[in-house]
């Protein structure tokens, strides 16, 4: 027997010698260490010995068993090192050479603009409303019964409002006003907050309009609040958003939940007043509606409209961006078309 192993230890050997690729030493391995090899089946027999020479043909088994692993190993080392010679030398690098340029992204110009307008709100010491009470989907109740619409209104028909198939009565919101709601609902005043996010009206899409663009709602409750203070927060706004050199007026307006309701325009930044496509000739652009929250609103939501009051405001995020860049087609926030939005990597 051992003659035997020792015979298989010099085969075993020669084998490795001439193995040329990892292929060969994988078959080797398994020719002579596996459980069905050569070597395993020799030890099958150890138990026909006398324990003396149990003792010696063992130790000799396992000898030559960590010799060929040995060696085995230290020829796949052999190969490994080989091939990752081939492939450095194949796929050599000139680190010397200039670096390929990868353009970063940036933040799109909509983005930009809710930032900076809600930065102005949380200085003047509004704080945003959490996204559960501003959905996007939502129910004709919070859209439009407690914001005191009546069934009729023209605003809840379907060529005005995407109505879902989620359920009955389930709209995709056609203003962030239902914020409001949804606030005053779940908080008592004072309340003092505003509302970013994304709507959807079933109109025609012009240079002006899109059927889906992004507003910005604020609410103010408290006791004593006036027209007066509406006005004072809006023109703030509009002081740190445009400057002071930019011309403002307010005009009176109706809207079902605030009562009296006014909007706001600025002078057309495209042609100073003169009039032009965007501001369809008339030298100015609505840029929000806003009122003292009508006190049907607040009785809907248990505040006593005899103790409190409020003021509310909505403005589209598009509508200013465009008066301040002096961008006179809306659509263009939408297209993705790099050389325009490039302009705002500032």
């Amino acid at each position: 027997m051992k003659e035997q192993l020792e015979k298989i230890y010099t085969d075993a050997v020669a084998d490795i010698d001439k193995a040329s690729t990892v292929k060969d030493l994988e078959d080797i391995k398994f020719k002579y260490l596996s459980r069905k090899g050569e070597f395993n089946e020799i030890k099958k027999g150890l138990k026909d010995l006398s324990d003396e020479d149990k003792r010696v043909v063992g130790a000799l088994a396992n000898n030559i068993t960590q010799k060929l692993e040995s060696s085995i190993s230290e020829k796949f080392q052999l190969f490994y090192e080989q091939e990752l010679n081939k492939k450095l030398e194949k796929e050599r690098i000139d680190v010397t050479l200039p670096g390929q340029f990868v353009p970063h992204g940036h933040v799109h110009p909509l983005t930009s603009t809710t930032n900076e307008i809600v930065s102005i709100f949380q200085s003047l010491g509004f704080s945003v409303a959490p996204n559960s009470d501003s959905p996007e989907v939502e129910t004709e109740y919070f859209n439009f019964d407690m914001l005191n619409v009546p069934k009729d209104h023209p605003a809840r028909d379907v060529q005005d409002t995407f109505y879902t198939n989620v359920g009955e009565n389930v709209v995709l919101r056609s203003q962030t006003s239902g914020a409001q709601v949804h606030v005053m609902e779940g908080q008592k005043p004072p309340i003092r907050i505003i509302a970013p996010g994304r709507v959807y009206r079933n109109e025609n899409i012009n240079s002006r309009k899109n059927n889906f663009f992004h507003q910005i709602e604020g609410l103010y409750v408290d006791k004593d609040i006036t027209f007066g203070d509406l006005k004072g927060v809006l023109n703030e706004f509009i002081r740190i958003y445009f400057g002071a050199s930019r011309p403002t007026r307010f005009r009176n307006s109706f809207f079902p939940f605030t009562e009296p309701s006014a909007e706001v325009d600025v002078q057309c930044i495209m042609c100073e007043g003169k009039g032009c496509r965007t501001c369809s000739g008339t030298g100015w652009l609505e840029i929000l509606g806003a009122g003292m929250v009508d006190p049907n609103v607040l009785r809907g939501v248990g505040i006593d409209p005899d103790v409190y009051s409020g003021f509310a405001f909505g403005m589209g995020v598009e509508r200013l961006a465009m008066l301040k860049y002096a961008v006179d087609d809306i659509r263009l926030f939408f297209n993705n078309d790099v050389r325009f939005l490039e302009q705002f990597k500032g």
